[in-house]
């Protein structure tokens, strides 16, 4: 599916979605880890689409990180929500950040 994006003086804005701000976006991840690079790249690609900040977290820099989430990383969570992990699918991630923005709109 192929989806329009536009910019304007409020943000990207899709075909058929109304236009959003910047979502945050947390990536849980580790130093020397392919999965993560491979999620990094797959959440550009999102970017290249729907506005979201990126902020990755490294787990062993933080203990109740590093016991919660070390055998899960690359871990991604949008707005306190784990949405995926481990090998992450961009299309799990796509929907459920559009789902949120039409929550915020409606809000």
């Amino acid at each position: 599916m192929y989806v329009m994006v536009s910019e304007n003086s409020y943000g990207k804005c899709i075909q058929g979605v109304e236009c959003m701000d910047r979502m945050k976006v947390i990536m849980y991840s580790k130093e020397n880890c392919s999965l993560c690079d491979k999620g990094k790249k797959i959440l550009q690609e999102i970017n290249e689409e729907i506005p979201i900040e990126i902020n990755e977290i490294d787990i062993y820099k933080d203990e109740k990180l590093l016991e919660k989430y070390q055998i899960m990383i690359p871990v991604v969570e949008i707005d306190g929500e784990e949405v995926d992990f481990g090998i992450l699918h961009k299309d799990v991630i796509r929907k459920r950040l559009l789902q949120k923005n039409r929550n915020h709109i409606i809000e």
